[in-house]
């Protein structure tokens, strides 16, 4: 079930037992060649797909498009919460639904940069209310081995506006990709240091980071296929209960 088409006595009749999910992205600079909401837009296709496939077992919450995107703002256009406010919209999601009667929640991640306050929220919930259930990730961490497969350029990682988000993009919104101006980008030190914390203007030169000239829209469905069956598999085990196994 979508929240954003239900009605207030939808919702209250939806399955205690099913899944919260609730999507995040970003609204920031994606080099030349890729519009702003670009993570916004994949993770959404992606929750919305899983939603279609599991309308019984997902509530899916409108996508919280308001990144973690500091690291972006010496790009003009980019959009950023503190983390403070990033970490709270998503506890205030939790808390609305959770005294209703909801108990599993689920955020399903679009942006690099909202992956460490993700964990950080959603472990001071945990704690907060033990009896529920919470978990996260990013959509393509179940796509990890299609990317590595499936990419031509020696980065066989999904990264920002590379080759692999590049080509999830001329799969999904063709007509937003400006395919005439993405650019292969990225720095890399010496000697190399493997710690340090860089913002996208110190370690890009326009703002990209891989070899998006060699994206692709078929590469693209194979990524995007990817994660939505990990993520569907992801939910679906939740939703119908789990259980802890001795090792």
């Amino acid at each position: 079930m979508k929240l954003q088409d239900a009605t207030w006595m939808d919702v209250d009749g939806f399955g205690r037992e099913s899944v919260v999910l609730i999507p995040t992205g970003s609204l920031e600079q994606h080099g030349p060649g890729l519009p702003l909401f670009t993570d916004t837009l994949i993770v959404t296709a992606v929750a919305e797909t899983i939603e279609s496939a599991l309308p019984s077992q997902v509530l899916l919450t409108p996508t919280l498009w308001l990144g973690a995107s500091g690291h972006h703002l010496g790009f003009c256009g980019t959009l950023s919460a503190s983390f403070e406010s990033y970490m709270g919209a998503i506890a205030s999601v939790v808390e609305s639904l959770f005294p209703h009667g909801f108990h599993k929640f689920y955020v399903l991640n679009g942006h690099g940069g909202n992956k460490e306050p993700n964990g950080m929220i959603m472990r001071t919930l945990k704690a907060r209310h033990v009896e529920a259930s919470f978990g996260h990730s990013s959509y393509y961490d179940f796509a990890k081995n299609a990317v590595a497969e499936t990419l031509d350029g020696p980065l066989k990682e999904l990264r920002h506006a590379c080759e692999a988000e590049s080509s999830l993009m001329m799969h999904l919104h063709p007509d937003l990709v400006r395919t005439e101006k993405l650019r292969d980008d990225g720095l890399a030190s010496e000697p190399t240091v493997v710690g340090m914390i860089h913002h996208f203007d110190e370690s890009t030169e326009q703002g990209s980071f891989g070899y998006a000239t060699l994206a692709t829209a078929a590469k693209g469905k194979i990524i995007f296929d990817a994660a939505v069956e990990g993520v569907a598999n992801e939910i679906a085990a939740i939703a119908n209960g789990y259980f802890l196994r001795g090792l």
